[in-house]
């Protein structure tokens, strides 16, 4: 069992303020501060500072709560594996383009068993690392960029980045000069996004820009934007998986963009959670 102080620690360093970790713990302010100098006291070291108003975790601290996340999410799976129910229990994140065209017929496969449960998380990368953090997660599928140091990782599979137009567009189904993209309408998804990142990234390294093309649109839902580019207002960039299914859009290729990015299973390093991609994993076809 986890000492309660290590659970305090772990509260405080997730809301960053020693009121709001009591409220959630429901016990006062004096025991939290109580509990985080108890761990000082033991590791010899300080955990937190402030800056100011602003409380700072020092670097023992995040080395600290690295550990105690990993015995964390070991103690709910040994809790689990002392009361086993029927069939398999996962919870797992997935970022939105795995999430939402990738993994369907894998989950499929896996609740044919009618004692198997999952729940999934679709967010963005920092969102699903954070719930893994937190111990909520058995593992993540990213698309992003993650702290190797810091998580292990499968390797899922290596994506396509390609053009997408309509079928009646000129590039439908070939590859194109580089040049031969600056007269048109790009559709692309807001600042922040991956797949607008990779563009730019792939862009920068030929001296170009996204301000070079003649019309640029940003659309914040991929499924709109989808929609818009089958209708030949313009043509976007994207991971093949996230246009594939559409029978109204084609793929173009762009000389000298092509790009290809991993999808990875993102875990905790610890046994279990290997174990539990291993059998997710075993549900692909």
């Amino acid at each position: 069992m986890i000492d309660y102080r290590i659970q305090t620690f772990l509260t405080v360093c997730n809301t960053m303020n020693f009121r709001a970790a009591a409220e959630l713990l429901n016990i006062t302010q004096p025991a939290v501060s109580q509990h985080i100098h108890f761990l000082e006291d033991y590791y010899g070291c300080k955990l937190f500072l402030y800056n100011g108003r602003q409380l700072t975790m020092t670097q023992e601290a995040l080395t600290l709560k690295h550990h105690a996340q990993i015995m964390s999410l070991q103690e709910k799976n040994l809790i689990h594996a002392l009361m086993p129910k029927p069939g398999i229990s996962l919870s797992i994140g997935a970022t939105k383009t795995i999430g939402e065209y990738v993994i369907a017929n894998q989950i499929a496969a896996f609740l044919k068993d009618s004692h198997n449960q999952i729940r999934v998380e679709i967010d963005n990368t920092a969102r699903i690392l954070e719930l893994l953090d937190q111990g909520v997660l058995d593992f993540g599928l990213i698309e992003g960029y993650f702290d190797r140091t810091l998580y292990d990782n499968i390797l899922y599979r290596k994506e396509p980045y390609v053009g997408f137009c309509s079928r009646e567009h000129p590039f439908a189904e070939k590859t194109v000069p580089l040049n031969a993209l600056w007269q048109e309408h790009l559709i692309v998804r807001e600042e922040g996004s991956g797949t607008r990142d990779i563009l730019q990234q792939l862009l920068m390294e030929h001296n170009h820009a996204l301000t070079d093309f003649s019309h640029i649109t940003c659309i914040n839902n991929f499924g709109l934007l989808e929609q818009l580019v089958a209708q030949n207002c313009g043509i976007t960039f994207a991971y093949q998986a996230a246009g594939i299914h559409n029978d109204k859009l084609a793929i173009f290729h762009t000389e000298g963009l092509n790009a290809y990015r991993e999808f990875n299973y993102v875990f905790l390093p610890n046994p279990e959670s290997t174990k539990k991609v291993r059998i997710f994993d075993s549900f692909r076809r």
